[in-house]
């Protein structure tokens, strides 16, 4: 593959070479003559390019049709939070005026071409200026663009801003980030979250909480990521090394995780994960991709291998930010319950505290009674969270934000 590239590479630099010693030769004094051998563009010539202008700006409207009816299925449709309406709409709004621009002013680029194509005795038309054409084209764009500003803005305050008497019931999640998995805490019964500092983890711990805060015992840390429906999520981001981005797409949301400090993002989920498996266009993407494993795994069965199993749609939390080379599997699990299904779930969950007394107090391998190993707190660890074993898990010399 590397030689098929430098082969085209070389072919390509050649092919300008050649294309700029015969401007060069057009430059000369006395090089532009008409005549058969002549390279300078005949009325002919013009003529076609003319042509081909128009042929252009059908292939660019067609394909144009065409990706619209073929690939906008893979638009992500019905959005799972309180916000994501007001997100589609604005989104929705940009590209109906890309479009409409794209159509009227690709058409006048390519029509002013070929009505205005050289012919040979012509001398072009030299017009200075009109002051209201160019208030004209300035003017629209500008109210335009200010519009879309006012409107983006409006949109993102009313994402960002979440009133104090909203916090107050709020339910109050950690989403840490490390190469390359995601793990999450909850607030306990007292509504808040622990203090946490990389310098603090150890064993269990694989969050760095500060155990000597009164609010982290009753933290209380899971491998998925469960949502109450109707209930406003306040999510802190912490990451353990690298640049990050928690990209949850069915709820138009996405924050930088940013290593040594915490970022914050809020947003009501709308749809259970069981409502939204029952969404007619949520239902025709899963026939698409099980019609293409269908397929995949007669070929696998053909050579004796284990077919694929179908697909079920899942919510999933997602890294945006390429942060190594196993960022494309970074993803976790998010499921979307009914109020009385996620306090039945975050009941049965067990609390920081209770994972780190029982730790400490495991009796190592070799014998009963004996203080727990650093083996047995990590053999602990990997029950109540599962551990990423590309990537140390102590990096003690970055710092995060409380």
């Amino acid at each position: 593959m590397t030689g098929l590239l430098i082969f085209a590479v070389i072919i390509l630099l050649g092919v300008a070479i050649w294309q700029l010693s015969k401007i060069f030769q057009l430059t000369k004094i006395g090089a532009a003559v008409y005549n058969e051998n002549s390279e300078v563009a005949t009325d002919k010539d013009n003529n076609v390019n003319g042509w081909l202008m128009f042929a252009f700006v059908a292939f660019i409207y067609i394909f144009t049709i065409v990706g619209l009816v073929k690939w906008g299925h893979f638009a992500l449709g019905t959005p799972a939070s309180e916000h994501g309406p007001q997100y589609d709409n604005l989104l929705a709004i940009s590209f109906w005026i890309i479009f409409t621009v794209q159509f009227l002013t690709q058409f006048l680029l390519h029509y002013f071409s070929f009505k205005y194509r050289g012919k040979q005795g012509n001398v072009a038309y030299y017009y200075a200026d009109n002051d209201k054409l160019e208030f004209v084209w300035t003017i629209i764009p500008v109210i335009v663009l200010a519009v879309l500003i006012l409107y983006g803005l409006y949109a993102w305050t009313n994402i960002m801003f979440v009133a104090d008497e909203d916090k107050e019931d709020a339910l109050y999640v950690e989403v840490y980030a490390k190469q390359f998995s995601w793990e999450v805490r909850y607030a306990g019964k007292d509504g808040v979250l622990g203090k946490a500092n990389v310098r603090y983890i150890e064993g269990v711990n694989t969050m760095g909480v500060d155990m000597a805060d009164p609010h982290a015992a009753d933290d209380i840390p899971a491998s998925e990521l469960h949502l109450p429906k109707g209930k406003r999520v306040i999510f802190k981001f912490r990451s353990q090394d690298v640049l990050h981005s928690a990209y949850m797409p069915h709820f138009r949301a996405q924050m930088n995780v940013v290593p040594g400090m915490v970022t914050e993002f809020s947003f009501i989920p709308t749809l259970t994960t069981a409502e939204m498996r029952e969404d007619q266009k949520i239902m025709n993407k899963v026939a698409h991709i099980n019609d293409i494993r269908s397929k995949k795994s007669e070929e696998l069965v053909a050579d004796g291998k284990p077919a694929l199993e179908p697909y079920t749609f899942d919510y999933l939390l997602l890294c945006n930010k390429i942060c190594g080379p196993s960022h494309y599997n970074m993803q976790m699990k998010i499921v979307v319950d009914e109020k009385a299904d996620f306090d039945k779930w975050i009941a049965d969950q067990k609390t920081l505290g209770t994972a780190v007394k029982e730790s400490q107090e495991k009796p190592a391998e070799g014998g009963e009674g004996a203080p727990a190993t650093d083996t047995a707190a990590k053999d602990t660890a990997a029950a109540v969270i599962p551990q990423d074993t590309t990537k140390p898990v102590a990096q003690a010399a970055q710092p995060a934000a409380h």
